[in-house]
């Protein structure tokens, strides 16, 4: 066992910011028997996740899971990888949901689920929504939401950002809406860590020529689909923050704080209506 582990964090040694963080849940996920010598099929795999990640490929899309708010989520190349940024989001929307006594919760781009699945885990009577526009995103999330035992409260349905009959088919109001759009300047994509870039889809990081495309749709169909009294909570990217958050105000909705995350980037935008 300290062989192999010695030999995985000899190949990673330079190479990653963690070589022995990462030794070890290589090691973890590869080796089913500990006390047992490495069989020729398990180092056969292992050579192969060192090759991917020596080449680039981000860590939890080769172990096939990330660690994420209180939760472990499955996530692959259909979906964009939970960051400890958007952990603020949930945090904020957790608050919101036990001061409030909300019931019902609505998230535009689920992705893997890891913002509205933790939501629905943490409060046992809470139910909620989220839409995708890919149907490998959704297969992911309904996963994860088995993995998490909430599958009956969570109703995932294949509808895109533009849909003209998106708030029909919702056909209901919400306590609070949710989202992490895509918002990355279309031109800025090429510009991007080659983790992100080649391993992240496409859909969930480009945001159109300012970044903005998709706040702006949501300022358009989100006021009628929220309660009175209810909250909108989106992250944004650098700089955005107070744009993104002028753009609902227009709409109608009042600001009410946004939140920094640990670096320091104002990240969460909440309003009311």
């Amino acid at each position: 066992m300290d062989d192999t582990f010695n030999y995985i964090l000899h190949r990673l040694s330079g190479r990653v910011d963690s070589p022995r963080l990462e030794a070890r849940r290589l090691q973890e996920t590869v080796i089913k028997s500990p006390e047992k010598p490495l069989s020729p099929e398990e180092r056969i795999k292992l050579d192969e996740m060192l090759t991917r990640r020596l080449n680039g490929w981000p860590l939890d899309k080769l172990l096939g899971k990330r660690d994420f708010y209180k939760y472990s989520f499955e996530v692959n190349e259909d979906v964009l990888s939970p960051r400890p940024d958007t952990e603020i989001l949930v945090e904020a929307a957790a608050r919101l949901i036990f001061e409030h006594g909300f019931s019902s919760a609505l998230e535009f781009g689920v992705g893997s689920g890891c913002i509205l699945l933790s939501l629905l885990a943490d409060f046992p009577k809470l139910s909620g929504w989220g839409t995708d526009i890919s149907e490998k995103a959704l297969a992911v999330a309904s996963r994860n939401a088995r993995a998490l035992g909430v599958s009956a409260r969570a109703s995932l349905l294949h509808l895109g950002w533009f849909d003209d009959h998106l708030p029909d088919i919702l056909g209901r109001r919400f306590d609070i809406i949710l989202s992490n759009p895509p918002y990355i300047p279309t031109n800025d994509i090429a510009g991007l860590d080659a983790e992100v870039r080649c391993h992240d889809p496409l859909l969930a990081l480009d945001g159109g020529p300012d970044g903005l495309v998709h706040y702006r749709r949501l300022a358009e169909i989100t006021p009628p689909l929220l309660n009175d009294g209810g909250f909108i909570l989106l992250e944004g990217g650098q700089g955005q923050a107070h744009l993104i958050s002028g753009i609902f105000a227009a709409a109608g909705l009042t600001p009410v704080s946004i939140l920094s995350d640990l670096s320091g980037i104002e990240r969460c935008i909440i309003l009311k209506k």
